[in-house]
C-alpha cells in the first residue's frame, strides 16, 4: 500500500511545523500579525490531526506508517510550540509560557520517545495505542498553546491541568512500558 490520504494529511501537518516556527520567530514589534499567522498554522495542524484520524478510520486507511507518523507529528508540533512560544515571551503582551510547563511537557515527550525506543529494541515493532491519559494530555497541551497564541489570560488554568495530566500520563505510560519489558523477560 502506498501513501494513503490519511498519511498525506499527517505529512502535511509535519511540513506545517517549520512555517509555524518561522511565523513565531518573525513575531515582534511591528510584526504582531505573525502571531495570528502562527495561530492559523497551529489550528490547521490541530484540525488536520482530527481529519487524518477520521479519514484513517472511515476509509480503513490505518497503516503502520500512520501509527508512527501521527503521534510523531503531534510531538513535533507541540514540542516546537512550547519551546518557541517560551522564547518569544518577551514580546507577548499578556500570557506567557512558564518555564516549568515547557520543561515538563518536553520531558514527558522525551521520556515517551525513549521508552518506545527501548521497548522496540527488546520486542521489535509493536502497536502504539494512545491512552485516555495521553489524549487528555494532548488536549490540555493544545489548549495551553492556544491560550498563549490567543492571549487569553483565563485559559492559563489549562497549564495546571496540563501539568497534572503530563505527570499522570507519564506515570501511566512508564507503568505500561515496564510491564511490556517484564512480560518479555526470559524470551
Amino acid at each position: 500500500m502506498g501513501m494513503t490520504l490519511a498519511n498525506k494529511i499527517t505529512v502535511c501537518r509535519i511540513l506545517a511545523v517549520p512555517f509555524f516556527i518561522a511565523a513565531l520567530l518573525d513575531y515582534g514589534p511591528g510584526r504582531e500579525y505573525n502571531l495570528n499567522v502562527a495561530l492559523g498554522i497551529f489550528l490547521f495542524a490541530v484540525i488536520s490531526d482530527l481529519v487524518d484520524g477520521y479519514v484513517a478510520r472511515r476509509w480503513k486507511q490505518k497503516t503502520k506508517a500512520g501509527a508512527i507518523l501521527d503521534p510523531l507529528a503531534d510531538k513535533i508540533l507541540l514540542i516546537f510550540a512550547f519551546v518557541f512560544l517560551y522564547f518569544i515571551n518577551d514580546h507577548l503582551p499578556l500570557v506567557k509560557f512558564p518555564a516549568w510547563l515547557v520543561v515538563w511537557a518536553i520531558g514527558r515527550d522525551l521520556i515517551l520517545i525513549l521508552g518506545v525506543t527501548i521497548v522496540s529494541i527488546y520486542h521489535g515493532v509493536f502497536e502504539i495505542k494512545p491512552t485516555k491519559w495521553g489524549k487528555a494530555t494532548t488536549f490540555a497541551e493544545v489548549m495551553s498553546v492556544l491560550a498563549v497564541l490567543l492571549q487569553w489570560p483565563f485559559l492559563s488554568v489549562f497549564w495546571y491541568v496540563a501539568l497534572g495530566l503530563i505527570i499522570g500520563s507519564t506515570i501511566d505510560y512508564m507503568r505500561k512500558g515496564i510491564k511490556m519489558l517484564n512480560v518479555g523477560e526470559g524470551l
